[in-house]
């Protein structure tokens, strides 16, 4: 067993093109990994490939056809592929008097179902070549529901779960999934809202998704949860 070295990594990122992904496939790519970030907007992606030195793959993780495809352009675009952060996903938050049936499908549809597909592909990759490494990006509104929160709750502790079970399933295949749960981080996802200094940002993530991945192969941290300190 041996320390997952960045420079060994070949890594897909979905929701890629701006925030926590953005931030964790430049701080992968600083480090020597290859890095394949995805997203719907076509612009906004290229954009952050040039910024980052990612490699595009316009997608909507929420469209089945789209994501199967996208992981067979990684492998073929690397030749290699070890590491999925499943990280595309968006709120809604209302009340529930107020949430309909279609405001819970469409996050579900990229929350959930877009995060099943993802690891799905990539876990049918990763146990053929019997190694390789899952890191979800959920949330602590999926350790602990608040008020509004019925969509975007329910798609946070949905993925905790699928967390669970897909490292039961795969440990036996040498395949590392775990879960990083942010709390409030400045970024997009939060737009119009008056953040603090004192917040986090999207690089503390970045940073924790990577110390995670770089862990002696013989271990791995199960999931983790990040919070600012001292916020304001």
């Amino acid at each position: 067993m041996r320390a997952m070295k960045m420079t060994d990594a070949f890594a897909l990122v979905t929701g890629g093109s701006s925030g926590i992904g953005l931030a964790t496939a430049k701080f992968m790519i600083g480090r020597g990994a290859r890095v394949a970030i995805c997203g719907r907007d076509r612009k906004k992606l290229e954009a952050a490939a040039r910024q980052s030195g990612a490699t595009p793959i316009e997608a909507d993780v929420s469209v089945e056809a789209n994501v199967v495809e996208m992981v067979q352009r990684v492998v073929k675009e690397f030749g290699q592929y070890n590491v999925l952060i499943n990280n595309a996903g968006f709120g809604h938050f209302a009340p529930l008097a107020e949430t309909s049936v279609e405001d819970m499908q469409r996050v579900f549809a990229t929350n959930v179902f877009g995060a099943m597909v993802s690891a799905r592909e990539s876990a049918r990759h990763f146990v053929a070549k019997n190694y390789g490494n899952i890191v979800n990006v959920a949330s602590t509104a999926g350790q602990r529901g608040f008020a509004g929160g019925t969509a975007y709750c329910a798609s946070k502790f949905a993925l905790h779960a699928m967390t669970e079970c897909w490292r039961s399933e795969l440990r036996k295949s040498n395949v590392r999934v775990m879960q990083v749960n942010p709390s409030e981080v400045q970024t997009d996802f939060f737009r119009g809202r008056a953040f603090s200094a004192r917040k986090l940002q999207a690089e503390d993530i970045a940073q924790t998704i990577v110390s995670m991945l770089e862990m002696e192969d013989r271990a791995f941290v199960t999931e983790t949860t990040v919070w600012a300190t001292n916020p304001d």
